[in-house]
């Protein structure tokens, strides 16, 4: 085995052409408790490229980063305290980058055992590659907050790579499906995922038609794209006890909180962070992905693989806006 790796990387923040670099890395060691996955694809999530363009002016924690905490590969060795038995593993990856310098858009990366979840076949590593942040975001956005069986889901993005998943899950548990979408060919990506209605937010009146397909009565639960742009639609949707789960205020980072308008109504205001799911949340989105896989119940949007090479391409298309569905770097 080699002892160094291909590997992308960015050094200091700006954007994706001037900051990332592609050349050879030292190749990680599993340490204790660990595993080396020879990853072969790396899923870019909104917060890779926030992260690497410095959105929030946040400075780097680290002199070097190779990014993307998503990702999906086989297991090639293990450190002390890891049973041999793992080696050959095909995984998926989540966390990977989080509190660390390397990521998954290399050949190599190590990480906590735990990191690194069986795949079942048939679901390919780019596959695999999506579901670190979107699928569990949408998962705990979707399903945090009790049974869906009955109720209605209003999906803001549903063509996204969150939202599309979101769809999918609140679909296999039982609720009625609203999305918005910004195209037709946004509105027909929803519909097969699932939804049972779309509204086109650049053609149409959200709430009214909203309202229109609820019988005036609004839905149960949110699932927030851009919390501060949509926050006056939601308060003039959503139910009294109600849910907005919100996992993006990307046009509004430090939007103005109607208190009285969500407080009259008893709102749940639930801010998703993939990253730090509740253990508990953790472990029944996992177990739940896992059986979705099993029995072929989620379907996998990709809206198109980069090889590793052009890395700052696959960037410049997440940040775009434009790509329906994940956005993937083969790194094999």
């Amino acid at each position: 085995m080699s002892r160094t790796m291909r590997a992308a990387w960015y050094e200091v923040t700006g954007p994706a052409r001037e900051v990332i670099r592609i050349g050879e890395l030292p190749r990680p060691e599993p340490g204790l408790s660990e595993v080396l996955v020879r990853v072969h694809a790396s899923g870019i999530n909104p917060s890779d490229t926030k992260r690497r363009a410095g959105w929030r002016k946040e400075p780097l924690v680290y002199p070097r980063i190779i990014p993307h905490s998503d990702g999906a590969g086989v297991i090639e060795a293990v450190g002390a305290g890891i049973g041999e038995d793992r080696i050959g593993e095909r995984v998926w990856l989540w966390n990977a980058q989080r509190g660390r310098a390397s990521g998954t858009c290399a050949d190599y990366v190590a990480l906590p055992q735990a990191q690194a979840v069986s795949l079942p076949e048939p679901t390919g590593f780019v596959e695999g590659a999506c579901l670190g942040v979107p699928a569990s975001t949408a998962h705990f956005a979707t399903l945090a907050d009790g049974p869906l069986v009955g109720q209605t889901v209003l999906v803001h993005g549903g063509a996204g790579a969150v939202g599309d998943y979101a769809v999918q899950w609140a679909k296999r548990a039982g609720a009625r499906v609203i999305a918005t979408v910004g195209s037709e060919a946004k509105a027909a990506h929803a519909r097969a995922s699932g939804a049972d209605a779309t509204v086109n937010r650049r053609a149409e009146d959200v709430v009214q038609r909203v309202l229109d397909l609820t019988d005036g009565q609004g839905v149960d639960r949110i699932v927030e794209v851009d919390f501060g742009a949509n926050l006056e639609q939601d308060v003039a949707l959503i139910k009294p006890n109600g849910v907005i789960a919100s996992y993006s205020s990307t046009t509004q980072p430090e939007p103005v909180f109607p208190y009285y308008p969500l407080a009259y109504k008893g709102v749940t205001v639930r801010l998703v962070q993939a990253y730090i799911l509740p253990e508990p949340a953790r472990a029944r989105a996992l177990a739940d992905i896992g059986e979705a896989l099993r029995d072929g119940g989620l379907r996998h949007r990709i809206a198109r693989v980069f090889p590793l090479e052009e890395t700052a391409a696959a960037h410049e298309l997440q940040e775009s806006g434009e790509a329906i569905g994940n956005v993937v770097v083969t790194i094999t």
